[in-house]
């Protein structure tokens, strides 16, 4: 009889423990893709796109300054039109794969409300290489890294954050690019 409340107890025990576990977990990492077509041939594309030095085609920024072009570990700040600023790292250049990769190293979280925040751009032929075809996408994680975030530091903000910011920076590039702008 004790043998067995014995192991009842520690049935339960262990039962709650996981319980626990479960409902202690922290954020999950996010990912945002946004791609967009533009009527450019992909070397053109390229050329807006690898600047690194240049984030002239993003709406929300004023101002882009940095140091290493577009060496890996070249760095840039972006000062936005709200005078806010965020430092970026290139992580990654693939010309002959029109591929760059960079990370926020820092940003105010009232900004873009994401933490470990990794970004890549490619650009790949479309209709016979007379078209381009831009992915940006990103992975992150939400502002707030403990549980119960407050709504403008949670997954949805950050998602939503971050599609916000890629559809309109595709569509400033198409424009720039195309001749609009």
């Amino acid at each position: 009889m004790k043998f067995e409340m014995l192991t009842a107890a520690l049935a339960a025990t262990s039962m709650l423990a996981t319980l626990g576990v479960a409902s202690a977990h922290g954020p999950t990492r996010q990912k945002v893709s946004e791609k967009i077509e533009i009527n450019a041939p992909p070397e053109k594309v390229w050329a807006v796109v690898s600047t690194f030095q240049d984030g002239s085609w993003i709406p929300v920024v004023a101002k882009t300054e940095g140091t290493g072009g577009n060496t890996v570990g070249a760095k840039r700040t972006l000062t936005l039109k709200n005078d806010a600023t965020v430092e970026e790292e290139l992580t990654k250049f693939e010309p002959e794969k029109m591929t760059l990769m960079y990370r926020i190293e820092k940003v105010d979280v009232k900004v873009l409300p994401v933490t470990n925040y990794s970004s890549w751009l490619v650009v790949t032929p479309a209709d016979g290489g007379k078209k381009s075809e831009v992915e940006w996408r990103g992975a992150f994680y939400r502002g707030y890294p403990n549980n119960d975030p407050p709504a403008e530091l949670n997954d949805e903000a950050a998602v939503n954050a971050v599609t916000g910011l890629y559809k309109a920076g595709l569509g400033e590039l198409k424009k720039k690019i195309e001749g609009g702008s």
